[in-house]
């Protein structure tokens, strides 16, 4: 679940890069692939590109990302950035689809939505904005050139769209352009970079406008939409490197701020004055610097934090989780101690310090995780290892019962899936616990042994039941495997 479990999380952010840009050729060459088995050869023409075009296209986008890149499961991240698009839609007029939030593994102020409502943040842009607003105002702008139809009106409009168009518009999307950390504003600037599907001037206007509406219409302070722009600029420019393509290229950036500034003073003072309600915001950007930031930055973030006149709880827990991954296991258990004694009812705090004692066995895991789950009965995470621990007291049937709440919040959780197959095979539950195995290793992208648990669990579908469950993780291997060619 998250960091936690996934080896392939346990590195920084900033290390990510290399490994980004090998995926992306590898994601790019199984966009080509894919697309020349859905769209025809040569000049495919689509006289309509629907809703129903827009919904395909984004669900097999994030197929083939959720195969190739390194995602962020963890619950409380993913949810945070969801709880911000859902409070953005409900402004919007009716859509044609939902709006499904992703978190992307990588230190680049970036952020993007692909038709169909898929939408993808960079741990970089939670890392380096300070207020949830700005986050909100750069999801708005991203969103209303979903809302506009933007890249679906140029598909409809162009005589000829071919598979190489879409496959390049999407893949500058992901990485923004130039070395993959280029374009930081967002994926759909970056993919404006794209000759076929090009955002224009109006397009880029049109989103600022209707981003802005979203964002003020949501509650929050209209200053953040200016504020991430100014932000990102300025954290680009300031660094002399990766400086985005779409603002070298892009010259009127500056007045687009300072239209966005008029608008901003033609709102009421009310809104104006609005205030910035950053807890979570905190929350989120404290566990995402400790889990995935390069550890020296990380370090000196959470020492500003926790040496002032009024220290931030925050910071503690920030420096236990940087400590423990660093395998600083004394500084990390003096870290929590000091978390629990600033923050003793703060149901994250608990949670990490029951997770941090889970994890080296110390007898105060139990105690602590049910305090956790008291204090926050929904917490996914305390779920889990709680699960973990009963299941390893014998009470399979409790742990059970946790893990089948925890997949149906995180379907597609590979560790989840495992330890529940696992238990399932100690129980005796064979196929089911062959099956889960299965889905594990699938959501690890480990071709070998999802075909391994696979072959072990065939024979045992008996039942009517057993066989649906089968042929539909089958469905779904088939479309994953068709990628991973």
């Amino acid at each position: 679940m998250g960091y936690y479990l996934k080896k392939q999380h346990h590195i920084a952010a900033g290390q990510t890069s290399g490994r980004l840009w090998r995926g992306l050729v590898a994601l790019t060459l199984a966009l080509t692939l894919f697309f020349q088995g859905v769209i025809p050869a040569g000049a495919a023409l689509f006289g309509s590109f629907g809703v129903k075009d827009e919904k395909e296209l984004g669900r097999q986008f994030d197929v083939l990302v959720r195969s190739r890149l390194p995602l962020v499961e963890d619950p409380e991240i993913k949810g945070y950035i969801q709880s911000i698009v859902d409070k953005l839609v409900k402004t919007f007029p009716p859509q044609p689809f939902p709006f499904t939030a992703n978190v992307l593994l990588h230190n680049s102020m970036n952020a993007f939505a692909v038709p169909g409502g898929y939408v993808f943040v960079h741990t970089g842009l939670i890392m380096q904005l300070e207020h949830e607003s700005e986050l909100a105002g750069v999801l708005a702008h991203e969103l209303a050139h979903v809302t506009q139809r933007h890249i679906a009106s140029r598909m409809e409009r162009a005589q000829t769209v071919t598979a190489a168009s879409i496959v390049g518009a999407l893949a500058a999307a992901l990485l923004g352009g130039g070395q993959g950390t280029g374009a930081m504003m967002a994926g759909s600037m970056a993919a404006g970079q794209a000759a076929m599907l090009n955002y224009s001037r109006m397009d880029e206007t049109e989103a600022d406008q209707i981003g802005l509406q979203y964002l003020t219409a949501a509650g929050y302070r209209p200053q953040g939409l200016q504020g991430a722009f100014e932000k990102i600029r300025r954290k680009q420019w300031a660094t002399g490197i990766d400086i985005p393509e779409y603002l070298s290229t892009h010259p009127d950036v500056g007045g687009r701020i300072n239209e966005i500034h008029a608008r901003i003073q033609g709102l009421s003072t009310a809104m104006r004055n609005r205030k910035d309600d950053d807890a979570r915001f905190n929350r989120v950007k404290t566990l995402i610097w400790a889990r995935y930031g390069e550890p020296e930055p990380a370090a000196r973030f959470f020492a500003q934090r926790a040496g002032g006149k009024k220290p931030d709880c925050l910071a503690f827990m920030g420096q236990g989780i940087l400590a423990e991954r660093r395998n600083q296991i004394r500084e990390a258990d003096a870290a929590f101690a000091k978390a629990l004694a600033c923050a003793p009812n703060d149901a994250l705090v608990v949670r990490e310090a029951g997770r941090f004692y889970y994890n080296k066995g110390d007898a105060r895991a139990a105690q602590t995780l049910l305090r956790a789950l008291t204090l926050d009965p929904n917490d996914i995470m305390a779920q889990f290892f709680y699960a973990r621990l009963l299941d390893g007291s014998g009470d399979k049937r409790s742990a059970h019962k946790y893990y089948r709440e925890i997949l149906r919040h995180l379907p597609q959780d590979s560790e989840v899936h495992y330890y529940y197959g696992r238990s399932l095979g100690e129980a005796g539950q064979v196929f089911d616990a062959y099956l889960h195995l299965a889905y594990s290793a699938l959501y690890q992208n480990d071709k070998r042994k999802t075909e391994s648990w696979l072959k072990q669990a065939r024979p045992l579908a008996h039942t009517p039941d057993e066989q649906k469950r089968l042929k539909r993780f089958e469905d779904i291997y088939e479309e994953r495997r068709a990628v991973w060619k």
